[in-house]
């Protein structure tokens, strides 16, 4: 694997979302990733619906281009490979509780006796301290106790609503992986190696924050109620599907007028300033609903493009993958995976000038790597063996 990590090397005891997409990121810019699991099962996702060649798509869409080593961690032969494994790495990741890792026998002062520079990266669900850092952790728990389902539904005295997709999990997976990079960059001007922590509720908070948060911002002017200025989305129904049309400035404003054939809208007292179009929005986006439900998605593209405005179709899943933005992107790719055949995947999503083709890797069988990784640490084949039969260690039969 060539890319901007190449020679970094990343022992991954995660399981689920967050910490295997934060690892996949850094696998498909290079760093080689060693994902530990258990002989038993491995990753809970492996056995995750939608499977081919009894691989699931969402274990194959969140470890490609790893390397798989099953190793049974309660048992002293098990954690005896594992420090001799880290003693070669850059990196470390585990996103168990808070408390779990020391429990195992894997906390930092332990893992730094092998390895003194060693990054070690702690993904926690709440938390470290405080009244739920022991809670077991899913996303739509994290979408509740952030405000994001309320944001979601648009107002405070609304019914909250889940982001039909695992913000969560996938926010904090972009976050580590950025602060990984950022630790590994740190110990190569300073020579210190630190430890890594972050929570999936800090992930989305700090996202909300941006944006959605700005009725908190002002100490002691905060907002007791969110109050929405719309409910209505800026989608458009047409004779023949979904399109989005996305307004803001007064160029853009007229060019839309010009666009629908609506000259009466620009005097109207209603819509002369951006500030007044935003106190009024429901009257002008039912207004705009009224004439673009007359036409064809495709007439009114074409129109809108002619005069500039921002616009795009509204599509599904599958007819996203054939229009023409997304192939001149050339993001899709077709790869053949030696378990579950041909596959559908997103290359990684940056691009580096210097990286002119990337290598792939399937996401790997239980322990297809076990036997290699085993004997790179100078465990002979009978060891290897016997590690195997005891259970200690699990490889593909």
């Amino acid at each position: 694997m060539t890319g901007p990590l190449d020679g970094i090397r990343i022992i991954d005891l995660t399981a689920m979302i967050s910490g295997p997409l934060a690892t996949m990121m850094l696998a498909d810019q290079g760093a080689e990733v060693i994902k530990v699991e258990n002989p038993a099962s491995g990753d809970f996702t492996r056995s995750a619906a939608n499977r081919q060649g009894d691989m699931s798509a969402l274990y194959l869409n969140n470890n490609r281009n790893k390397k798989s080593i099953a190793l049974n961690l309660k048992e002293p032969e098990g954690r005896d490979a594992l420090f001799k494994l880290v003693a070669t790495a850059d990196v470390f990741v585990q996103n168990f509780r808070p408390g779990v890792i020391e429990r195992m026998g894997l906390g930092e002062d332990e893992l730094r006796k092998v390895a003194p520079k060693l990054i070690m990266v702690s993904i926690s669900g709440f938390g470290d301290t405080g009244p739920y850092s022991q809670r077991p952790v899913y996303d739509p728990l994290i979408q509740g106790l952030s405000g994001l389902a309320t944001v979601q539904a648009g107002s405070d005295q609304r019914r909250p609503q889940l982001v039909r997709t695992i913000l969560p999990d996938k926010l904090t997976g972009v976050t580590a992986a950025q602060a990984i990079t950022a630790a590994l960059f740190a110990r190569e001007r300073t020579g210190e190696a630190q430890h890594v922590r972050l929570s999936m509720l800090d992930a989305i908070i700090a996202f909300l924050w941006s944006s959605d948060m700005g009725s908190q911002t002002f100490v002691n002017a905060e907002l007791p109620q969110q109050e929405a200025a719309s409910f209505q989305d800026l989608i458009y129904e047409t004779t023949t599907g979904y399109i989005t049309i996305a307004v803001q400035n007064d160029r853009e404003w007229h060019a839309l007028i010009r666009a629908v054939n609506r000259p009466d809208w620009a005097d109207d007292p209603r819509f002369k300033t951006a500030e007044l179009r935003q106190q009024n929005i429901d009257a002008r986006l039912e207004l705009i609903q009224s004439v673009i439900r007359t036409e064809s998605a495709e007439h009114w593209l074409a129109r809108l493009e002619e005069e500039q405005v921002p616009c795009a179709p509204v599509l599904t899943r599958t007819q996203m993958l054939n229009h023409p933005q997304v192939e001149a992107n050339d993001l899709l790719q077709t790869q053949e995976h030696p378990q579950a055949g041909l596959l559908r995947q997103t290359r990684s999503p940056a691009r580096f000038s210097s990286v002119q083709e990337q290598k792939w890797r399937g996401a790997p069988v239980l322990g297809v790597d076990t036997c290699a990784l085993l004997a790179e640490c100078d465990y002979s084949e009978e060891d290897i063996q016997k590690m195997l039969a005891s259970g200690v260690a699990g490889a593909p039969k």
